[in-house]
């Protein structure tokens, strides 16, 4: 069986080492020299070009390098093979300790400190403990648990919302339209680390910064669809947000005469906050790779009528 691996973002000679240590003598090609296309059987991903995947005739497994699947999902021409998305430890950490930086970034005033430092000031600034913050996490998969765990180690109040209820030791859950409406009342710090569904998309948009207390942050890790832009610009000029921090925007990258850029109250990163580590995340392509193999149930198989 060969293995297809096709991601511009990505290295492959690195992929191609940490694959062959787990996995030797899987034959892997990388696109576009894909040779004879009957060849493939698998294909691991990151933002493949529309069609790509629909011309390789003996296809039968797909594994995102990501734990967001929807830009396979919105290519019409996809094949209808199982799917499986990005679940690895080294990802999840990564997610966990950005949303802990971005947090502590607002609660302890760093942003202020720099600015004093440019002015060559000392001057202490009031944050208060962190179990007076509460931090509000929309979405708790694999990457919001991972973040709720770091931030209660941290002594902060940690409130979660998902689509059906969950519970997490330490972490007051919500679910459905009244629980969300109850946990952003009471939230200092929003986190969305939600898929991207027809259902959240522009979930953060006008009516729910309104619902925040005054002096709100918001923090998007998840996909830059789920924030309204033009809403955010808003609640942040008025003053009813304090600031945002954003690791990824509509589109990608964000363009040079983009608003964000300048915004004072606006913190920008590229994408970055959860990258897939090769030395750490090829056991799980290896993995799902064996289980094809083998026939056995597939791990973190996509449910694509959810999106995830």
């Amino acid at each position: 069986m060969t293995l297809l691996f096709c991601s511009s973002s990505d290295n492959a000679n690195v992929w191609r080492a940490e694959i062959a240590k787990r996995l030797p003598g899987l034959e892997m090609r990388v696109w576009p020299d894909v040779g004879d296309p009957a060849d493939i059987r698998m294909a691991l991903v990151w933002k493949p070009p529309a069609g790509m995947l629909a011309s390789l005739p003996n296809l039968s497994l797909i594994v995102s390098l990501g734990a967001g699947v929807e830009p396979l999902l919105e290519d019409p021409t996809l094949p209808d093979v199982p799917l499986v998305r990005m679940v690895s430890d080294g990802l999840t950490l990564d997610m966990a300790g950005y949303i802990a930086f971005q947090v502590l970034r607002w609660h302890r005033q760093m942003d202020d400190y720099a600015a004093l430092q440019a002015q060559a000031r000392w001057e202490p600034l009031d944050h208060g403990p962190a179990s007076a913050v509460t931090v509000g996490i929309l979405g708790l998969g694999e990457l919001g648990t991972a973040a709720a765990r770091t931030l209660r180690t941290m002594d902060y109040r940690v409130l979660g919302w998902s689509r059906s209820p969950k519970q997490v030791e330490g972490v007051e859950s919500f679910s459905g339209p009244d629980g969300l409406a109850a946990m952003l009342a009471q939230t200092n710090t929003l986190v969305c680390l939600l898929p991207l569904t027809p259902d959240t998309q522009g979930i953060l948009n006008a009516a729910l910064f309104a619902a925040l207390p005054a002096g709100a942050v918001v923090v998007n890790a998840a996909r830059g669809r789920h924030l309204v832009e033009a809403d955010l610009l808003a609640a942040l000029d008025s003053g009813h947000l304090r600031g945002a921090s954003l690791d990824v925007t509509v589109t990608e990258p964000l363009p040079p005469e983009h608003p964000f850029w300048r915004h004072p109250k606006i913190r920008i990163t590229p994408h970055v906050a959860a990258v897939t580590h090769p030395s750490l995340s090829a056991a799980q392509v290896a993995e799902a790779v064996r289980a094809f193999r083998a026939g056995e149930p597939l791990p973190n198989l996509v449910d694509r009528k959810r999106g995830y």
